[in-house]
């Protein structure tokens, strides 16, 4: 078993130690370190006998550079634009660029088509790969990743070419396409991202371990269950992100302040968007564990056949 899949499920079964936990490697610093410093963490940890708490700070160090860089079940460090903290970062600028109030539909499409590929890529890097470890990319599996990306950007677009193509007397009706309606859209966008770009876990299966880390059987239950529960973490974040500022900005703009200086509403609402994303990151990263636990019941019954267990494990991605 990878060092980090252990130390995943063994902090990761209550929300809170999961919350506390991601809020710790989600630091952007560690997108600075390099591959070699990230490898010789990984060897430190594979090399620990980890006890319940970790009190040495060098193996703190090591497992925090690890869990923020590592994929769980290849080992292999991630590319550093698709590493568990980098989500923040990268896909704040996108996300208040989808949501500008765009007057035409090139910057729009543009912008969803950026926001939609990063989440295809972060979506396949930080899937499970216990049945597909192979670097190298299969045509079929690449055809995929651009018809999730191509049918999201057009999904999440539907608002805005609304907007565009009709103009509407009634101020309620552009309120709802220009500021209601783009919250479930982007939601259901994200969530569709994921479950089709990680698709091939609901077709072949994840692997399930028992909790010595020994692998039992190929599971298609675990797998369509990790791909769910994550879609709906991705719904959760994305949704959240696009209401919570547009709900405030929507209250700042009936206060005196914004009415003396309304150069400022647009700052004050791109500034929102970025602290919100930041805030539901790791919230939404925590809505389900690391390491997702599934009864044995509802397994395959090759599966029930080969253990006595009554619970086992999978790396649900993130």
């Amino acid at each position: 078993m990878e060092g980090n899949v252990d130390q995943w499920r063994r902090e990761g079964q209550s929300f809170l130690r999961r919350f506390l936990q991601l809020v710790d490697i989600l630091d952007p610093t560690t997108l600075l370190a390099s591959n070699k410093e990230i490898e010789n963490a990984h060897t430190l940890l594979q090399s620990s006998q980890l006890k319940e708490v970790v009190k040495d700070e060098k193996i703190k160090e090591a497992v925090k550079l690890t869990l923020s860089s590592v994929h769980p079940d290849t080992g292999n460090v991630l590319p550093t634009v698709f590493r568990v903290s980098a989500f923040a970062p990268f896909a704040s600028p996108l996300i208040i660029a989808i949501l500008l109030p765009h007057k035409r539909m090139k910057p729009a499409l543009l912008c969803q088509l950026l926001f939609q590929s990063y989440s295809a890529g972060y979506n396949l890097a930080n899937g499970n790969k216990t049945t597909c470890k192979d670097e190298k990319m299969p045509l079929n599996k690449f055809l995929l990743l651009i018809g999730a990306v191509s049918y999201t950007t057009c999904l999440g677009v539907v608002p805005q070419f609304v907007v565009s193509r009709y103009s509407f007397n009634s101020p309620a009706m552009y309120t709802f396409f220009r500021k209601i309606l783009p919250v479930p859209v982007l939601a259901i966008a994200s969530a569709f991202n994921v479950a089709v770009v990680r698709g091939s876990e609901f077709e072949k299966g994840v692997e399930v371990t028992d909790k010595n880390g020994n692998v039992v059987g190929i599971s298609q239950a675990a797998g369509t269950k990790a791909v769910k529960d994550t879609a709906v973490s991705r719904a959760v974040l994305i949704g959240t992100t696009a209401a919570a500022p547009t709900m405030i900005v929507s209250y700042l703009q009936r206060t005196n302040f914004i009415r003396r200086f309304p150069h400022a509403l647009a700052p004050i609402g791109h500034v929102t968007t970025i602290l919100i994303l930041g805030l539901m990151v790791p919230i939404s990263f925590s809505l389900f564990p690391q390491m997702g636990k599934i009864n044995k019941s509802k397994l395959e019954p090759l599966i029930q056949a080969n253990t006595t267990e009554d619970e086992l494990y999978y790396n649900r991605g993130l």
